[in-house]
């Protein structure tokens, strides 16, 4: 095999090599049925397997309370910026936001469609650069839930720590940084997250809900946009995207054997540091665009001088095998996301790159 790229796309993104080779050793032949895993029925003894082992390696890995349920859904992380308020907010109720940039507005876009929408807190003054303070946050008695977004992968900004919420429920779009530290589920109503950043390749979309909140879907919504039709048919409604379900499966296992969750948190600081470190001590040749306290150990975004030298750096990045490492198209710039399947070793050549290119065009 050829020699690898510096992977660092945003999304779909890196996979770890191991999963990906284990996956092509079975790509054919999937444990000796003489068929493809996409090729069994959905409701094969053989698929129910992997289906139902992908669950219990999510409730193991971020220790899942008995009282949750697990749905695997399609449509993304998007389609759950509409379902959410479409099954959640009852007649009288607001839904309460917290806007940090891109991906919350445009779960609050969709929220304005079906509810009224309190803005509880919001960075737009600081151009999204920071989480806002929610230490004095209040929400209003009619709040069905808030909805935060816990890693903005544009803006490269994710919550240190999450706000106390009382009775209301706290809902998170985790899309971009599930898995990428330990997590107390039991402080949340419902999470979400499109697989492919750090579960997977796209095409299943994890939702983890407290039974409580999604046992009973208003009854005048269309069978597939209810959560109660997925859960009680364990997600198994429709024909399920058989194959990403089993990439995830494959991604756990992976998780599992590097030691849980909180050795990859560890894992990703590592290696992050090793690029933040560059920015920070270039004395301004690169510069962090998030505050430092909200910097995100998934998305790192940085800047230079102009935009020339920005695509200079980009061209020279991609002549030496770096991947994804221009800035989103809405806001430009620089990025790289070093997602859990991101090696460590991709990081320290990027470290090299960066001090390289400084000491060329400083």
């Amino acid at each position: 095999m050829n020699k690898r790229a510096y992977n660092f796309n945003a999304g779909p993104a890196a996979l770890p090599l191991e999963v990906l080779q284990q996956a092509q050793e079975q790509f054919v032949d999937f444990q000796g049925i003489g068929m493809s895993i996409m090729e069994v029925s959905h409701r094969s003894k053989q698929y129910e397997q992997v289906h139902n082992e992908t669950q219990a390696l999510l409730k193991e890995l971020l220790h899942i309370p008995d009282n949750y349920k697990i749905m695997f859904l399609q449509g993304g992380a998007s389609s759950q910026f509409t379902m959410i308020p479409m099954n959640l907010v009852g007649e009288g109720q607001v839904s309460s936001y917290v806007h940090t940039g891109s991906w919350a507005n445009k779960a609050i876009k969709e929220a304005k469609l079906f509810s009224d929408v309190h803005i509880a807190a919001s960075s737009k003054e600081q151009d999204f650069k920071e989480i806002p303070d929610l230490s004095a946050l209040e929400l209003p008695e009619q709040a069905a839930y808030l909805h935060i977004t816990s890693n903005e992968t544009i803006g490269g900004i994710q919550y240190q720590q999450f706000p106390q919420t009382g009775k209301v429920p706290l809902i998170a779009d985790m899309s971009s940084d599930i898995l990428c530290r330990p997590l107390d589920v039991s402080k949340f109503g419902l999470i979400y997250a499109g697989a492919q950043k750090n579960l997977g390749p796209s095409g299943v979309t994890i939702v983890i809900a407290r039974e409580d909140l999604v046992q009973e879907s208003p009854a005048n919504l269309p069978s597939m946009f209810r959560y109660d039709t997925h859960i009680d048919n364990n997600s198994l409604y429709n024909t399920p995207p058989v194959y990403s379900i089993y990439m995830v499966n494959l991604v756990l296992k992976w998780v599992k054997e590097k030691g849980g969750l909180a050795e990859m948190e560890q894992f990703n600081q590592e290696k992050t540091k090793l690029i933040y470190d560059v920015i920070d001590q270039s004395q301004g040749f690169y510069r962090g665009v998030a505050a430092p306290a909200d910097r995100s150990i998934m998305n790192l975004t940085f800047t230079m001088e102009n935009e020339a030298l920005e695509k200079q750096f980009i061209q020279e990045s991609q002549e030496a095998g770096f991947v994804g490492l221009k800035g989103h198209r809405s806001v430009g710039g620089l990025r790289a996301s070093t997602y859990n399947a991101v090696p460590y070793e991709s990081c320290k050549a990027l470290q090299q790159f960066m001090l390289d290119f400084q000491k060329k065009h400083g």
